[in-house]
């Protein structure tokens, strides 16, 4: 099979789920993305696609039809690579993927299952991705430590390579505020020295506490007593 012939599989069957309602929809959340490369296809379809797909020669040439052209046809690349069960296959193809992914919902999408059984090696790919100049990897880095690292691999020290990380990047920074709301949910006293002495940038500070007292997973205690460490 060709790569054309791949890609025209792939774009007749998401074009034949399309919903245009769906797509303003989704390309309204997704603001950098134009109008026209957004197809209008649910995650419940692409994940149907994917699990069709993935370990057929279709799914196989489709990985290396990069760059695609649609926000689905990244989607659907994303939902094939969480597939992956081995680790070094996971590997190779995200990082041939991450510098193609252009946007917040692509980025933290594509959670290989390899990763989760592999996570002492797989920070040595974490800490590279950290040092990227692309805003996308880094912001995929930060997910990566804030999904698999928050609970019984948790150690301080990734708090303050989170907290290191400086980006003008709107959706970069907005990961890390999400990192550490989601810390002070999982491991309040870890991460509660880092709020209170106030070494975050105003964005990232302010953000990460408005989103602790948002979440349900932080008591009603800890909420009020997070608001005087807010930056004016």
């Amino acid at each position: 099979m060709t790569k054309n012939e791949c890609k025209k599989i792939i774009r007749q069957r998401l074009f034949a789920v399309r919903d245009e309602k769906y797509a303003d929809f989704t390309s309204a959340l997704i603001p950098n993305i134009k109008r026209e490369k957004v197809i209008g296809v649910r995650s419940p379809e692409i994940k149907k696609l994917a699990s069709e797909f993935s370990g057929s020669e279709t799914g196989e040439v489709f990985i290396t039809c990069l760059p695609h052209k649609y926000l689905e046809e990244n989607h659907l690349h994303a939902a094939l690579l969480a597939r992956e069960k081995d680790y070094a296959t996971a590997v190779s193809e995200i990082k041939a993927f991450l510098p193609f992914i252009d946007n917040w919902a692509t980025c933290d999408t594509s959670i290989p299952k390899a990763f989760a059984k592999n996570k002492s090696a797989l920070l040595e790919e974490i800490y590279a991705w950290l040092k990227s100049e692309r805003p996308y990897t880094v912001r995929y880095a930060i997910g990566l430590l804030m999904r698999l690292y928050l609970d019984d691999d948790f150690k301080a020290e990734y708090l303050h390579l989170v907290a290191g990380v400086k980006s003008a990047e709107y959706y970069v920074n907005m990961m890390r505020a999400w990192y550490f709301a989601t810390a002070l949910a999982k491991q309040y006293d870890a991460a509660l020295p880092l709020i209170k002495s106030k070494t975050l940038d105003k964005f990232t500070q302010n953000k990460s506490i408005q989103k602790a007292r948002e979440s349900y997973r932080v008591s009603d205690e800890h909420k009020e007593y997070l608001k005087q460490f807010k930056i004016k």
